[in-house]
């Protein structure tokens, strides 16, 4: 890790904060960042781009990932960045590595990001596209359960935020959910904020300016559809079982460390796991850190142990 870091301070040096410029040059420097990650990609069977026709919606950009023949399962990938980053392009290693971990196919979508779009618009998004996957129609046809919702930061966000929102409509959930470090309050004075309010790479600052994206209208951060960890307990008990990561040198670290708290407090038997001696976003970062293809294969194997797949010797 710290020699990546090093890395990219050499490679981003000079390099404005994508928070601080306008939205568009924001989203056209993480997309060109994040190519780094995103070279010699691990070998697939298969990888389909479409077009989903949504609710209240332009059509959506959409990914499905099959790592072999023998795949099953889907998992529904929601990508991070704040709300207002990123795209499918962003998280294609991390995608793969996810779906050849777990031998499950993989879809990916770009939502409609912040400031442009704030809450609820990513989120009305994200329902959608799940919806669309319950139907098992269309692009969907064939593809059987076991069915997870997954998501890394914003996206983790977002993936419990869905579920949350199944559960309030009465509507289906998925069999479980893979959240990899995740924002789930609009606490800045947590022990991680404290600790990482600096970084490296992810800071306090960074993650207000996302939060103001998202949510300028800061009364709606009470909502648990935007903090999922407000939602009150009857609401956490109902959500299917959770696989639920957390870099340590990040400062969202508190945010899982909580949640997992609370979802033990409640009798519930979820996974939580703490990844040392890495920062936030470190999955992405698959193609140069072990850590990063061994925190895949957890989720994965959580994956195949919540859904009763897991093989057997």
């Amino acid at each position: 890790m710290a020699e990546i870091l090093e890395r990219l301070a050499r490679e981003d040096r000079g390099l404005a904060d994508p928070t601080t410029i306008a939205p568009a040059e924001g989203r056209a420097l993480a997309e060109a960042t994040n190519r780094r990650w995103n070279r010699d990609l691990p070998a697939i069977r298969q990888s389909w781009d479409f077009t989903l026709d949504v609710p209240h919606s332009r059509s959506l950009n959409c990914r499905l990932i099959t790592p072999s023949e023998t795949a099953s399962g889907l998992i529904v990938f929601v990508h991070g960045g704040g709300w207002a980053f990123c795209s499918m392009d962003t998280h294609e290693y991390a995608a793969r590595l996810l779906a050849l971990s777990a031998d499950a196919h993989v879809l990916t979508f770009d939502y409609r990001l912040a400031p442009e779009h704030p809450f609820p618009t990513g989120l009305n998004d994200c329902v959608a596209v799940f919806q669309a996957v319950l139907s098992g129609q269309g692009h969907f046809a064939g593809i059987n359960r076991p069915l997870a919702l997954a998501g890394d930061s914003a996206g983790a966000n977002l993936a419990l935020a869905t579920m949350l929102s199944q559960n309030e409509n009465g509507a289906a959930l998925p069999d479980c959910g893979l959240l990899f470090y995740g924002v789930y309050n609009d606490d800045f004075c947590s022990p991680s904020y404290r600790d990482c309010e600096n970084g490296p790479g992810l800071t306090r600052a960074k993650m207000m300016r996302y939060w103001d994206f998202y949510t300028p209208d800061r009364a709606q951060r009470d909502n648990p559809l935007v903090s999922p960890f407000k939602a009150d307990d009857r609401a956490l008990a109902a959500l299917p079982p959770l696989f639920i990561n957390a870099a340590a040198i990040d400062p969202l670290r508190s945010d899982s460390e909580m949640l997992a708290e609370r979802l033990v407090a409640l009798g519930r038997r979820d996974i939580y796991r703490l990844h040392g001696g890495v920062v936030h976003g470190f999955m992405q970062m698959g193609s140069v850190l072990a850590e990063a293809r061994s925190a895949a294969e957890e989720a994965a194997k959580a994956f195949r142990e919540f859904t009763g797949t897991e093989e057997t010797t």
